[in-house]
């Protein structure tokens, strides 16, 4: 590690002030940013602790929407996102109890790991990301590997998700790393029907819009016996070719129609 300066904010406007030397940086639950510290490959002077602020922790229900806090940690998620099912599964899933109590939904979401579980609920759920200046639907939200529509010192205060009538989130879970090999979350909001996959493209987390609109036809796994994801433009290493994770992109999308 290195030396830099660790600043803990109590509200949203003092963490912004802080974020505008250009060298800051924000810190979630630091799942993702202490390791990459770590192993020199950002290195901030600042770093702005978001886990004090209160007002950007909790869950609760607004109308037929489920909204949660950018700074609620995985296992809140979990353990209290009941009013959607298939998103407190999906967070009871990531990585292990250490990783639960400490990551964030709102540093998953802006980190953008083309692995993680988070961007394809949001963009399956066709969620929307609240931040401290603006709202961002999800399919404008996600712009490739690591990458979002974030601009520099913005912050995740929630997340907007609209409850389905069924969902379900199917991963493949690679055992290390207990990421999504390939990720699978799909969602049916009356005749709209929204696949999203994480885990398999090199872009990052991406609809399956041929999947959605035979599933708006027909939403039975037979659907899908005639569609395959091209392997051009998967991952591959050595968990994994491309032409495998292509394969588990239909397998695991079957698994959740078949779970919804």
């Amino acid at each position: 590690m290195y030396n830099f300066d660790f600043v803990k904010p109590s509200s949203v406007a003092d963490a912004v002030k802080a974020l505008g030397d250009d060298e800051a940086q924000p810190l979630g639950g630091g799942q993702t940013l202490i390791p990459t510290l770590k192993q020199r490959l950002a290195s901030p002077s600042t770093l702005v602790s978001l886990s004090g602020i209160a007002e950007m922790k909790g869950i609760r229900k607004e109308g037929n929407s489920l909204v949660i806090g950018g700074g609620t940690t995985h296992a809140a998620v979990a353990a209290g996102a009941g009013a959607y099912p298939a998103l407190a599964h999906l967070a009871s899933m990531i990585g292990d109890p250490a990783v639960r109590n400490r990551g964030t939904i709102g540093g998953s979401l802006a980190n953008n790991d083309p692995s993680a579980c988070y961007p394809a609920a949001a963009l399956g759920s066709g969620a929307t990301i609240v931040t401290n200046a603006r709202e961002i639907a999800a399919d404008d939200y996600f712009q490739g590997m690591f990458t979002t529509a974030l601009e520099p010192g913005e912050i995740i205060t929630a997340v907007k998700f609209p409850i389905p009538e069924k969902a379900s989130y199917q991963k493949f879970v690679q055992p290390a790393s207990r990421f999504a090999l390939v990720g699978v979350f799909l969602a049916k909001y009356g005749h709209e029907v929204r696949v999203a996959v994480t885990g398999a493209s090199e872009e990052g987390v991406f609809r399956w819009s041929d999947a959605e609109e035979a599933l708006h036809k027909d939403f039975r796994t037979d659907a899908l016996m005639d569609l395959k994801v091209p392997a051009d433009g998967m991952i591959g290493d050595l968990h994994g070719t491309k032409e495998y994770r292509a394969h588990l992109v239909g397998v695991m999308t079957k698994r959740a129609i078949a779970a919804a």
